[in-house]
């Protein structure tokens, strides 16, 4: 069922420093401490390893709550902002507490009515969670780390759920959309292949005319 497995952190360990991130959790099942066997409805597994993925590490601090560290961002690793992730074999009914530990900025709109999104196998469009589930507060308990909290309920075993921290907005998308504007062949509107980036992917220039001039993106 999954490539990896976790157990919680044993008290009193330093399974909160940032060193532990390295890539996205893949397939990724948390299992609580002292148990063996396979893995049971309710042991959630976590996957971040797709596009726009954003998940580097989970630690279980109780059989309800999770706490999640996200990556940095590729070239700075002091910016620390979105994540998106999956959960799945989950139990009906199954209440959980996830915790987001380690972000960057003192200030977010999580303080100020701001609610991450969820979707679903079976409910595919984004929501977002209500705003009275979420907390924004700086944890004692995470070196004093801006921290928030999000309660959930599942209540499809048969679901994925996909949590982000706002709408996603892929690369692909972007490549189709500007696919779609260059099939238009408008005259004011122009693209160009730059080169690749280290993951071999196009990047472009975009020139939009007018007018009253030219600008290049």
């Amino acid at each position: 069922m999954a490539e990896g497995s976790q157990t919680a952190p044993e008290a009193g360990n330093d399974m909160g420093n940032d060193d532990a991130i390295g890539g996205n959790v893949s397939k990724y099942i948390v299992l609580p401490t002292g148990y063996c066997g396979q893995p049971k409805k309710g042991h959630l597994l976590f996957d971040a390893c797709f596009e726009s993925g954003n998940l580097g590490r989970v630690d279980q601090v109780s059989e309800f709550e999770y706490d999640l560290f996200i990556r940095p961002d590729t070239c700075n690793p002091r910016f620390r902002v979105w994540f998106n992730f999956t959960v799945e074999n989950v139990k009906e009914s199954q209440r959980v507490i996830f915790n987001i530990v380690n972000f960057s900025k003192t200030k977010s709109l999580y303080r100020d009515g701001m609610a991450p999104m969820v979707k679903s196998t079976s409910r595919p469009k984004w929501q977002r969670l209500p705003p009275k589930n979420v907390y924004y507060y700086r944890c004692p308990d995470h070196r004093k780390n801006y921290v928030m909290s999000f309660a959930f309920c599942f209540d499809r075993e048969e679901d994925i759920y996909q949590f982000a921290y706002c709408y996603p907005y892929t690369y692909t998308r972007f490549q189709h959309y500007l696919d779609s504007l260059q099939k238009r062949n408008m005259d004011y509107f122009f693209r160009e292949q730059l080169g690749q980036s280290v993951q071999q992917r196009q990047l472009d220039l975009l020139t939009i005319t007018s007018p009253a001039g030219r600008w290049s993106w």
